[in-house]
């Protein structure tokens, strides 16, 4: 079992409600399965609750209810699965290439029962035109420049784009300014979510999409 800290515990409490049980079956897939078939690093267990699980589930508090999100490259379900587990009336479709981790992920979700979620195989770029989503996440896919050609399409031209990002994310955006207009960003800002419950709140990029 991967112990919270104290905070950690009163973060998951607020951010999960009753199904912080789930939450915590799927940590214990991520430290064990997740590392067996190298998902996630074994160095990452002591913080898989801070680093990894609650640094994405605050991102659901930027999301409208019941809206049609894709997660693009979700590897070991970050965000995708932390977003299925804290917010049951989100329909999370989760985009990934990798068998090995689209297998590992089939097994995750028919473990916890989540009725919200399905998987595609696929490249971000080859999965246009077959989703439907209001909303599309990514975390450590690539800089933004690059990861919004892969994503905003995904939205057919209304929606928004919640990357989650460190601190180099001011820079990411100059630099994608051009891109980012082109494909319909009309607005594009930096979100510190989980402010009020994180000891280091998750820093997120969220391009809003209009169609002109």
């Amino acid at each position: 079992m991967v112990e919270l800290t104290v905070q950690e515990a009163v973060a998951a409490r607020r951010i999960f409600g009753d199904r912080l049980e789930l939450a915590k079956r799927y940590v214990e897939h991520l430290a064990t399965s997740g590392i067996e078939r190298g998902l996630i690093g074994p160095r990452e267990v002591p913080r898989l609750w801070s680093r990894h699980v609650l640094n994405c589930a605050v991102v659901a508090d930027l999301i409208e209810d019941g809206a049609k999100v894709a997660d693009v490259g979700s590897g070991a379900g970050l965000p995708g699965l932390c977003l299925a587990i804290a917010r049951p009336d989100l329909y999370l479709t989760l985009i990934e290439p990798l068998e090995r981790r689209v297998v590992w992920l089939e097994e995750v979700i028919t473990d916890l029962g989540l009725n919200n979620v399905e998987i595609i195989r696929s490249r971000a770029e080859a999965a246009i035109g077959k989703v439907e989503c209001s909303v599309v996440t990514a975390r450590a896919v690539s800089a933004l420049n690059t990861l919004a050609p892969l994503t905003i399409p995904l939205l057919k031209g209304q929606g928004q784009l919640l990357a989650i990002k460190g601190r180099s994310a001011e820079g990411e955006i100059d630099k994608a300014a051009k891109v980012l207009k082109k494909l319909g960003g009309v607005r594009t800002e930096i979100i510190l979510a989980g402010e009020d419950i994180l000891e280091e709140p998750t820093t997120v990029v969220r391009v809003q999409v209009t169609r002109r």
